[in-house]
């Protein structure tokens, strides 16, 4: 950049009720306590972030404002002892990208305790490969490890085109477990057969099922995504002592159940919140995402795009277009 005391981003403003996005020049702010300023090599895009470019005011109150609720890089200048100059790191989730601006940016500026060092294993794009959604289906997978062996039967995972979905079934695959696959579309059997899934069940299939208290029980466990029917269907086909665990209400934030599941079959249901999911545990998840979860079949979830091309691909994503990752390159 011609101007060092600028930087590029993508920014939303809203204008008679419409949001739109363009890449703007961003004056840099000084450093407030225990904050770090990274210079931004990576970022990724995530529903919220589309929301969020959309002017839902759910996820983001105030416009202008730079989305992105992901970020890897270098840490360009710091006010806490525990990260220096140089330092490689991840942040995401907390509020970056909702009310902090976040990763569309060459630069973002957040509290030190946001970031985990990158671990040595992992690369900054296969950091953002993984990014909010590798980290919860990192977060699901370890839960549901812990509760349900790859001896124990059959997970089935939905939403499985989806960041999440698709990183969890090629994350479970790696670890043995036999995967099946929920997907509203049908063209993507083959990517799923590739990710690790042995079997994949359509969507439209899987909502019409009998609407008893209980279904035959069919799996040891579940990672949802999606809430609603589906989940409600999961959990009634889930086998005794089994587990589900659940992160996402894009389908419906409704359950309609009984109890029995639960006390009849002594199912457990995880709730997955990976907004503020503790820091101790974040670096736990990252170092076996970096290491032996780390699917063989990581690049082949993700596309990568520049600033440019971001809102033709917001645009996408709010239509339910996209699949896998879309990871978007900064740093030239």
């Amino acid at each position: 950049m011609d101007d060092q005391s600028k930087f590029k981003a993508f920014r939303v403003k809203e204008e008679n009720g419409n949001y739109l996005g363009s890449i703007q020049e961003m004056p840099f702010e000084p450093l407030n306590k225990d904050e770090i300023r990274v210079k931004v090599q990576y970022s990724s895009l995530n529903y919220k972030d589309a929301l969020s470019a959309s002017g839902n005011k759910g996820v983001t109150k105030n416009y202008p404002h730079t989305p992105g609720i992901d970020a890897v890089g270098t840490i360009a200048d710091s006010d806490n002892a525990s990260f220096k100059t140089g330092d490689q790191v991840i942040v995401t989730s907390y509020d970056l990208g909702m009310n902090t601006n976040g990763g569309f940016g060459e630069y973002i500026q957040v509290p030190s305790d946001w970031a985990v060092k990158l671990p040595e294993n992992l690369s900054m794009k296969e950091a953002m490969i993984y990014g909010t959604a590798g980290l919860t289906a990192g977060m699901s997978v370890h839960r549901l490890t812990e509760l349900v062996k790859p001896e124990d039967g059959k997970i089935i995972v939905s939403g499985a085109t989806g960041g999440v979905g698709a990183l969890s079934v090629s994350i479970l695959s790696k670890l043995a477990y036999e995967v099946v696959a929920i997907t509203g579309k049908e063209n993507e059997r083959d990517y799923l057969h590739k990710l690790g899934a042995k079997e994949v069940i359509l969507r439209q299939e899987f909502e019409n099922l009998d609407r008893k208290p209980l279904l035959k029980p069919m799996y040891a466990g579940g990672i949802d995504t999606v809430g609603g029917v589906i989940l409600e269907n999961v959990i009634k086909l889930t086998k005794p002592m089994g587990a589900v665990t659940c992160c996402g209400n894009v389908a419906s934030p409704k359950l309609e159940l009984t109890v029995f599941p639960f006390i009849l079959r002594g199912v457990t249901l995880v709730g997955i919140d990976s907004q503020n999911y503790p820091m101790k545990y974040r670096e736990i998840v990252w170092e076996k995402l970096a290491q032996d979860w780390k699917p063989k079949q990581l690049s082949n979830t993700s596309t990568e795009i520049t600033l440019d091309d971001l809102q033709g691909k917001i645009k996408l994503m709010l239509e339910g277009k996209l699949k896998g990752r879309t990871i978007l390159k900064i740093d030239e």
